[in-house]
């Protein structure tokens, strides 16, 4: 599927950007160019001068370097210095040792034209497996020193602001998002055929999930979507409910709230903005209308502007297949709040991006 013709860059390589500045060693540089390498090269093999690896490398160096733009990353390529262009696999004339540099043109119809899906794939794999070598849980839980908080990820979809596919409709992905260090493990298109539900599957197929938690917002509170993860994947999750699930919604709305007490608080400042936020879980012993879930939550959030403004009190509630001697509130509290940041570390990064 060819990259938008009005993005910048690839969204694929736009992770790399997303994730922030890399520090990789030689062997993280290596096995990326083994990612690139693997890749269909879609272009004609009559006049190719640049191998397909060397411009994938060269573009997400210069992505990482700040580049954001075809004009942008030609001018990196061409100004890096000769042990650069070395590791990057830049042509060389045969004759005079001249460095080649590709040019901005060549960079633009490669994006042309690459399977950005596979490209995507690539780029997801090569981060996923340093989060896998580098990465932590997301913090210790409140269950004890001994054991850490589960990873969790959140599933969340976003407009590309800007960004236009060839049909010029607004481009929509689904991102698969870590937690714990910000990684977008994996991300597909949402066309205008079809929607975030239909690729809610799709997305998470090829992704491991054992053990961990997934988050999503209310899009995503669906009884397949639940049995794929407890089932196929062996994952859990903490899902919002709302009233697209008008039964499941009235049902936890009923439950004796009031007499339930608060099992966790937070409170935050920041922004010329006070939020005051509190948790309240109940074991439901009789099943709730979902799949697995036992658990549901009552999330009081106050807000307001300043020290004398109004306070705006907003509920929701959730529902999780953890029982509580393995989600204590602290963790759920944790992964609700971790999943609603993804607005501020992958959503606003997007749009200020690109």
């Amino acid at each position: 599927m060819p990259v938008p013709s009005s993005s910048p860059i690839g969204a694929a390589l736009g992770q790399l950007a997303e994730h922030g500045p890399v520090a990789a060693s030689a062997a993280d540089c290596l096995n990326l160019l083994e990612c690139f390498q693997r890749l269909p090269d879609p272009r004609d093999p009559r006049g190719v001068r640049h191998a397909l690896a060397s411009l994938l490398a060269g573009a997400a160096a210069a992505v990482l370097a700040g580049a954001r733009s075809f004009t942008a990353i030609g001018e990196w390529i061409a100004d890096a210095p000769a042990q650069v262009m070395t590791a990057l696999g830049v042509r060389r004339d045969p004759l005079s040792r001249a460095w080649q540099p590709p040019d901005e043109s060549t960079v633009r119809r490669l994006f042309e034209q690459i399977d950005t899906d596979a490209l995507d794939a690539a780029v997801c794999s090569w981060l996923a497996g340093r989060a896998t070598t580098t990465g932590a849980a997301d913090g210790p839980s409140s269950g004890g020193p001994a054991r850490a908080r589960r990873r969790a990820v959140a599933v969340d979809g976003k407009a590309l602001r800007g960004a236009r596919n060839h049909s010029g409709e607004p481009v929509h992905l689904l991102a698969a998002f870590d937690h714990g260090n910000g990684l977008v493990l994996a991300q597909t298109d949402v066309d205008g055929k079809t929607n975030e539900i239909t690729r809610f599957q799709p997305l998470l197929k090829h992704l491991d999930l054992h053990d961990r938690v997934v988050t999503a917002d209310a899009l995503h509170t669906q009884r397949e979507h639940a049995t794929f993860l407890i089932e196929q994947k062996r994952a859990h999750y903490v899902l919002i409910v709302k009233k697209n699930q008008p039964n499941l919604y009235a049902q936890v709305k009923r439950l004796p709230w009031k007499q339930i007490p608060v099992q966790h608080r937070e409170r935050d400042r920041g922004h010329g903005r006070e939020e005051r936020r509190t948790l309240k879980v109940v074991t439901v012993t009789t099943g709730l209308l979902f799949p697995h879930a036992v658990q549901a939550m009552q999330i009081k959030r106050q807000v307001r502007d300043g020290s004398a403004g109004r306070w705006r009190t907003v509920t929701v509630y959730a529902i999780t297949d953890l029982p509580a001697w393995q989600a204590p509130p602290a963790d759920l509290a944790a992964w609700i709040r971790g999943h609603w940041s993804i607005e501020n570390r992958l959503h606003y990064v997007r749009d200020v991006t690109y």
